[in-house]
């Protein structure tokens, strides 16, 4: 098994989060609001669908060598599970669910003759005999196969769920009636199942969504690029929180020349051009690698290593916001009437924040958390775009469509990895969205009532 500087931080943070849940548990300033969020339907919803993104970007997140390899190379458990995907390449473009090129050229026949026009693909389609008349009614079945695959499994699972309330329950009536929001995340588990079964049984036979220049599955890259997305979204938000909840409360609550240092710092950093600094950080990383080749012989540890000083950059450059809204919440509590009592008292400066300051920002820190996390998702897009984002050999959808903006001015147009980028960019984004309007309204004491 080889563990990744990400893959370590992404497994410490799945702890982190499931520690803070155990310690939070029971809580009723937190009951309250986690209620409000779970009869939401729209915030469960998009939940399930943020909850499955998470699930493959966990697979891709357990890497380890094959022990039938011979070569350096490392992949995830995501990879080894489509290993079909990934190994099955095509000379060049392909349309989805093609079975030929998607440019002519000119083709050998069996008799030696020659001929302009499509070529059959390698992989994609090749069980066909006459893919002229067989194609669509191929594809047809196929997908119909695979989605009463999903249909079937998501099914059993809805029976196994049912059963294990029914035997906790012991009354058939309570344990078969299911409220508005659980309705729905039970429909968008079964559309997310099924569709996940129909794309991965016609991805046996098709290349579902196309092939790139180079032939490769633009599927495959959709999905690896969730990874990439997740770990930008998730640690960069990470690394931000110390250093906006600390700086944010402090300026606040002790102003005078602590508050001055403090502003003038983020103040300073707003000043400066992000791109720049994220450029610069960038080229360091580069050169640093280029002179000690010695620590980094594979493509993937090199690539990690600088998609983890992207979330260092972007971290450092993104605190700003989340500690000005701190220090102004941070200057209204400690006007408080019983934060004033604490002091009278001679309370210590450090209890009071600890136990009357920071409790009281926590909902700000969440809400801006949840917002932050879709913005810097679309940021690694733009950064990619510009060449100064992730590494050109890892996936992301940045790097997708940097690579598509030249295959549009093609004729015909390839527009499909352009479309596959945006379609599962478009819905973490919008899940992200979504979950952090139900957020900001459940732990919103303004909105809540509380």
């Amino acid at each position: 098994m080889v563990v990744l500087w990400t893959d370590a931080l992404i497994y410490i943070l799945c702890f982190a989060v499931l520690g803070i849940a155990f310690f939070l548990r029971g809580k009723e300033h937190i009951k309250r609001p986690l209620q409000n969020i779970a009869h939401s339907k729209a915030g469960m919803a998009s939940l399930v669908v943020l909850l499955f993104f998470v699930l493959i970007g966990l697979l891709d997140s357990v890497h380890f060598k094959p022990a039938n390899s011979k070569s350096n190379e490392i992949i995830s458990l995501l990879d080894y599970w489509a290993t079909p995907l990934r190994e099955r390449g095509e000379k060049t473009y392909s349309a989805p669910l093609a079975t030929t090129l998607y440019s002519k050229e000119m083709m050998t026949l069996a008799d030696g003759s020659t001929q302009w026009g499509y070529p059959r693909l390698e992989f994609g389609g090749r069980h066909l005999d006459y893919p002229e008349t067989q194609h669509l009614s191929d594809v047809l079945k196929k997908a119909g196969y695979g989605f009463a695959q999903g249909a079937g499994l998501s099914g059993l699972i809805i029976l196994c769920y049912l059963g294990v309330r029914l035997i906790s329950q012991g009354d058939s009536k309570c344990a078969f009636t299911l409220g508005a929001a659980a309705r729905t995340v039970w429909a968008v588990m079964i559309i997310i199942v099924s569709l996940s079964c129909t794309l991965i049984y016609l991805s046996a036979y098709y290349h579902v969504l196309g092939t790139d220049k180079v032939g490769e599955d633009v599927f495959y890259q959709a999905v690896k690029s969730i990874r990439t997305g997740l770990v930008l979204g998730t640690l960069t938000t990470l690394i931000m929180l110390p250093m906006a909840i600390i700086f944010g409360i402090l300026a606040g609550f002790f102003r005078g020349w602590v508050d001055d240092v403090i502003q003038y710092i983020y103040t300073t950093l707003n000043a400066i051009p992000s791109v720049l600094l994220i450029a610069a950080s960038i080229l360091m990383v580069q050169v640093y690698m280029a002179n000690h080749e010695q620590d980094f012989t594979s493509v993937i540890v090199r690539a990690d290593m600088r998609l983890l000083f992207l979330c260092l950059i972007l971290g450092v450059t993104n605190w700003t916001g989340l500690c000005r809204l701190l220090r102004a919440e941070t200057l209204k509590l400690r006007e408080m009437e019983y934060v004033q009592a604490a002091q009278a008292l001679g309370v210590k400066e450090s209890i009071i924040l600890l136990r009357h300051i920071l409790p009281n920002v926590m909902h700000i820190v969440l809400i801006s958390v949840v917002l932050d996390f879709s913005s810097l998702v679309l940021a690694e897009a733009v950064l990619s775009y510009i060449n100064i984002g992730v590494d050109p050999t890892t996936y992301s959808w940045g790097n997708m469509i940097n690579g598509a903006r030249l295959e549009m001015a093609r004729e015909p147009i390839v527009w499909w990895s352009l479309s596959a980028a945006f379609l599962f960019m478009f819905t973490l984004v919008l899940a992200a969205n979504l979950f952090a309007d139900t957020v900001q309204d459940a732990f919103d004491p303004r909105r809540s009532g509380g």
